[in-house]
């Protein structure tokens, strides 16, 4: 998957939120990535809320990714500004699609709400700047994903997500995020 992560204009400086905007459309193309890694790899998703749930746990996991690797970036308030708005932009890709798919509803609510249950869990498991993400903060992940994915697919896709996903996910992130910040 190509990623535009780079500014057109060299040497322009960048507001927190164009940055924030930047990256939610990152991981918006992850996230949408990694559902198709899920489907070519023989998952079965049935419905396109099920697919946009999917999408929403990866969305969720990489923000709180990119929470990790930029902490460094930011100042406090910074880092609140940079978050928000990447939690808004992404929260509304997200409503847009399912409004189109799934019909009318007030989406985005849900979705901060279970980012904040989510972020509040992963924040229990370590990470390191070269390893990334933990094995538990992984398998976490994984066993999340498989309530999402449904009966049949629950005994094989954390393995997917630990070996496969997690480590496609930091891969992209390592070479489009610290881009943006240049």
């Amino acid at each position: 998957m190509r990623i535009k992560s780079r500014w057109s204009k060299r040497g322009k400086t960048h507001t927190v939120e164009e940055i924030a905007g930047a990256v939610a459309f990152i991981t918006w193309r992850i996230a949408g990535n990694c559902l198709l890694s899920l489907e070519n790899n023989d998952f079965q998703t049935d419905t396109h809320e099920q697919r946009l749930n999917i999408i929403s746990e990866f969305l969720i996991f990489t923000i709180h990714m990119i929470d990790r690797m930029t902490i460094e970036n930011f100042d406090e308030n910074e880092r609140v500004r940079f978050i928000t708005e990447l939690v808004t932009k992404a929260s509304k890709h997200l409503e847009d699609n399912k409004r189109d798919l799934v019909g009318t509803g007030e989406y985005r609510d849900d979705f901060v709400a279970l980012l904040n249950e989510r972020i509040n869990d992963y924040a229990e498991f370590s990470y390191d700047d070269k390893e990334g993400p933990s094995f538990p903060m992984k398998r976490f992940f994984g066993d999340k994903m498989a309530l999402v994915m449904g009966e049949k697919n629950q005994k094989w896709v954390a393995d997917q997500i630990i070996e496969i996903e997690v480590r496609d996910i930091m891969s992209h992130l390592r070479k489009s995020v610290p881009n943006l910040f240049k």
